[in-house]
């Protein structure tokens, strides 16, 4: 069924409920500034002071987020272990902002995946829409995509969660704060099988954003939290799969997907 949209569900998963996505979110803030930029509200390359009050002079671009060569490092300083980004509200991203030249680990240009970036990134969009994060999503990508099923706050009775001790749902990072762009997207696995292919196989945005891996013949992107892991993929021949799991480790999530598409067919699990 290569390209379509069925989905097999496995493990108590459905694909009507909310899941974790994790950095697939990434995808999603990265299309938006795309779709932002078509729309002349900014432009890829402007520098991040432009639209945020970061300290001038450190030559990161927008598209230096969005594609991973911001030198920013991975992850917000002083984050924890048991719930990394509680307090990383954008009170404290604003704070951060006037020193980036200090919390950078390598010069722009250089490649260095980070979560903080996208944070930046999120916050410097928000800006330049004068809205919400939610709505310039819901705005620039999701409803032209006619996909509704993603959200920061979904009902807790179509949440999916881990289970966890006597089974009780185990308790997911808090993501809602300055990270969301980065990580704290919920959607269902349908959700997640139709933006894969609207916007890789379809292309019905264009080509595809800065976001999005590249590996060979595959276009990916993954992603990771608590207690959930999701890897995304599309061939050049149009053969896409999505593997969601609850639990687990995530470079298990990522064996299986690759395993899934190199052996053939489509799907969402």
């Amino acid at each position: 069924m290569s390209g379509s949209t069925a989905a097999r569900v496995s493990d108590g998963h459905a694909v009507d409920r909310f899941v974790e996505i994790g950095s697939f979110t990434k995808v999603l803030t990265g299309t938006a500034l795309m779709r932002m930029a078509a729309a002349g509200l900014l432009d890829p390359d402007d520098p991040v002071e432009r639209w945020l009050p970061a300290v001038p002079g450190t030559g990161v671009t927008l598209r230096n987020l969005a594609d991973h060569t911001s030198g920013l490092p991975r992850l917000p300083p002083g984050t924890g272990v048991r719930d990394p980004y509680a307090a990383f509200d954008l009170a404290a991203l604003h704070r951060l902002l006037g020193r980036l030249d200090r919390v950078a680990v390598r010069p722009p240009g250089q490649e260095e995946y980070s979560n903080l970036g996208y944070a930046v990134l999120g916050a410097a969009l928000v800006a330049a829409a004068g809205t919400s994060y939610e709505e310039l999503l819901a705005a620039h990508v999701l409803r032209p995509l006619e996909v509704d099923e993603v959200g920061v706050h979904p009902d807790a009775g179509r949440r999916l969660l881990a289970p966890g001790l006597f089974g009780r749902d185990r308790r997911p990072w808090t993501m809602d704060g300055a990270i969301l762009p980065a990580g704290g997207l919920w959607a269902t696995p349908r959700a997640v099988a139709d933006l894969l292919v609207r916007l890789t196989v379809e292309r019905r945005l264009g080509d595809p954003a800065p976001s999005w891996q590249r590996t060979g013949g595959l276009l990916w992107h993954n992603g990771a939290t608590r207690h959930a892991s999701l890897f995304a993929a599309t061939a050049t021949d149009g053969r896409w799969v999505v593997v969601h799991r609850l639990g687990g480790r995530p470079n298990r999530t990522d064996r299986m997907a690759v395993d899934l598409i190199t052996r053939g067919g489509s799907r969402a699990s």
